[in-house]
């Protein structure tokens, strides 16, 4: 059975479980509490640096868990303007806090339209509870 997740309503999510908060022309990107909670105990963040552009559905990092090392993928394009040094240092506020201070990095994303093109909150949730 899965468990019931809260996810924040302003978030737009991807297929492959990453999350773009908008504020503004800025765009805080993550893993949802459904992909944090199906790796399990993550050891090691891998992200790209400062001033890297990232290309939809393009991998960007990787996020490692004692089961396994996954991509992530950026569900929007934009240029990185702060990546999450407390997340790298330690992995775990990503476990506990994927979608506050587990944030993964901050882009000035090059195309808003790009938003539309991922689920809204209701959406991913009813897609995690189909599977």
């Amino acid at each position: 059975m899965t468990m019931a997740f809260d996810f924040p309503n302003q978030f737009r999510f991807a297929d492959s479980h990453e999350y773009a908060f908008p504020e503004g022309d800025l765009v805080r990107i993550g893993i949802s509490a459904f992909a944090v909670d199906q790796l399990g105990d993550i050891v090691f963040v891998d992200l790209p640096d400062v001033g890297a552009f990232l290309s939809r559905g393009n991998s960007f990092g990787s996020v490692e868990s004692v089961k396994a090392v996954e991509d992530m993928y950026a569900p929007i394009s934009g240029e990185v303007l702060q990546i999450n040094q407390a997340v790298l240092a330690d992995p775990e506020q990503l476990q506990n806090d994927p979608h506050g201070a587990g944030w993964l990095l901050q882009i000035r994303m090059s195309d808003s339209a790009e938003l539309t093109q991922l689920m809204d909150a209701d959406s991913y949730a009813s897609k995690i509870a189909a599977n």
